[in-house]
């Protein structure tokens, strides 16, 4: 059985751990009521995460760019590896396209995005309240699409591991 490379593993793993803990405090940031010193940290936190999603999605697609994936099991019917091919596809593009949007939210709010609170990253549009309302509405959405991607990609690895009996999780697992 062919194997993901020691860089791909590592970068898929932290990759889907940022994006996970970005998620995740990102439903409990917005639950906060008022604007509380906490809830601006939950904030720079989550902009911090999905500064560096975007940094580890670079160099993972800049990997699988320049590195071929291994094979899929032969008994996999056809249609399934063009759905874990489109599901794949979909989930790089919700990679950069969640970061992006919720940059151009911040942006558009009036709120500079100051990574680590060291570099702040050139603000490339001014405030503008009604694409604020527009990137937010957005963002939200392109999150609810990465969150049903990510469970249907893990439930479709757990699926070919325990029901198909297929070795695939082995490929990505450290």
């Amino acid at each position: 059985m062919q194997r993901y490379a020691l860089p791909a593993i590592l970068l898929h793993w932290l990759v889907a751990l940022l994006i996970i803990g970005a998620f995740t405090l990102g439903v409990i940031m917005t639950d906060i009521p008022g604007l509380t010193p906490t809830k601006l940290k939950y904030y720079s936190w989550h902009k911090w995460a999905g500064v560096t999603v975007l940094l580890f999605a670079a160099l993972r697609l800049l990997w699988r760019l320049l590195n071929t994936a291994p094979d899929y099991a032969e008994a996999m019917p056809a249609w399934q590896r063009w759905a874990a091919h489109g599901t794949h596809a979909l989930l790089y593009l919700l990679m950069f396209a969640v970061p992006v949007s919720g940059y151009f939210y911040t942006l558009a709010a009036g709120v500079p995005v100051v990574f680590f609170g060291i570099v702040e990253l050139p603000v490339l549009i001014g405030p503008d309240p009604v694409l604020k309302t527009t990137l937010k509405a957005l963002h939200y959405w392109l999150n609810m699409l990465m969150a049903a991607g990510v469970l249907l990609h893990v439930a479709a690895a757990l699926k070919h591991q325990f029901i198909d009996r297929h070795p695939i999780m082995r490929r990505m697992l450290p």
